[in-house]
């Protein structure tokens, strides 16, 4: 039996009926759980003798409005955590569903992780994700001033708006986006014998 296979039979038989989905692609496990088992199974993941994923390696948000064109169906937004043990040397991929797309909101993993901690005020900066229980859930990477959540597929690329230094005022300012959206046509050569092909 491989070391994947044994990771997968203690996974089945210690989480049981909050397995939602368990899957391997690619040499790597895929374990889906509720919201509502979600600390539940982190801190089983981490204390249980068999399992032993002392580290959180890395937790990000994932917004799946357009994935396979927007066919998708179930909730908008995912959270998703890679575990390490290094005890075992075995890894895992940790994915929980947000049960509302209005307001997507799940547990914070910093009780069971502190190394979440980071991760998850970086989710909430980019997709607007609530981690509730986490001591200080601000933004980390964009401005207190900043609206929206930039990584949500239906954020503008342009912005809502821009900072600049006002040489008059002498200090920095915000004012509207003044970027003008416009379609950019790719051009397209053809050549008869391109690539040396007759």
């Amino acid at each position: 039996m491989s070391k994947l296979d044994t990771l997968q039979q203690a996974l089945q038989t210690l989480l049981g009926e909050r397995i939602r989905s368990l899957t391997s692609a690619l040499g790597e496990l895929t374990l889906t759980v509720a919201a509502k088992d979600y600390t539940e199974v982190a801190t089983t993941l981490r204390d249980h003798p068999e399992l032993r994923f002392e580290q959180l390696i890395d937790l990000c948000g994932l917004d799946y409005s357009t994935y396979k064109d927007g066919l998708h169906e179930g909730p908008r937004f995912a959270v998703v955590s890679h575990l390490l043990s290094i005890s075992k040397n075995w890894r895992l991929r940790l994915v929980v569903n947000c049960p509302e797309d209005d307001l997507p909101r799940v547990d914070a993993l910093t009780p069971v992780w502190n190394s979440a901690s980071w991760f998850e005020r970086e989710a909430f900066d980019m997709f607007g994700i609530i981690f509730d229980g986490h001591e200080d859930l601000r933004r980390i990477l964009t401005d207190y001033g900043f609206i929206g959540h930039p990584m949500r597929k239906d954020f503008p690329t342009t912005g809502h708006v821009e900072m600049r230094y006002d040489a008059e005022q002498k200090r920095v300012i915000y004012q509207p986006v003044t970027i003008e959206p416009r379609e950019i046509t790719p051009r397209i050569i053809r050549e008869d014998n391109y690539g040396g092909l007759h």
